[in-house]
């Protein structure tokens, strides 16, 4: 369980905290977004926790899948590959907010590129976390396995 634990848990949880924060400071202190909310602000906050979850869990997925399958390589670049797939998720993300008609950027076309670039930008700060983690993982089971020895 503890492998599962730091495989899985930590780089989910890791990256969706940061983006959790991060939206929060961009929206919520920087742009001053959130008084736009229609609904009570601790509803929201709540959804918006279970959409990072959610989100964080995707990317800590999609990362593994690429390592397993060998799209990513643990060797050369992985923190930045790691980031630049989070980053085309984060496009596709914004793609669905978009149509929905649940983004903040209502104030014409500056607006929703600004907002699909900081998209992307805080998706891929999540996708370092996740890399981030499975590195402190791999790190870790080295660790035991010498002192095993």
């Amino acid at each position: 369980m503890n492998l599962l634990r730091r495989f899985i848990l930590l780089p989910w949880l890791l990256s969706s905290t940061v983006m959790f924060g991060l939206s929060y400071l961009w929206h919520g202190v920087l742009l001053s977004d959130m008084q736009d909310v229609t609904i009570p602000m601790p509803l929201y906050l709540s959804l918006a926790g279970v959409v990072y979850l959610v989100l964080g869990l995707a990317q800590t997925i999609a990362t593994h899948k690429a390592v397993e399958y060998e799209w990513i390589s643990l060797k050369k670049a992985f923190p930045f590959m790691t980031m630049l797939l989070s980053a085309v998720i984060g496009f596709f993300v914004y793609l669905v907010i978009f149509v929905l008609g649940f983004g903040f950027a209502k104030h014409g076309m500056a607006h929703v590129l600004v907002d699909i670039i900081w998209q992307m930008i805080e998706q891929s700060i999540g996708g370092l976390m996740v890399s981030l983690g499975i590195i402190y993982d791999m790190h870790q089971r080295f660790l035991e396995q010498e002192r095993a020895q």
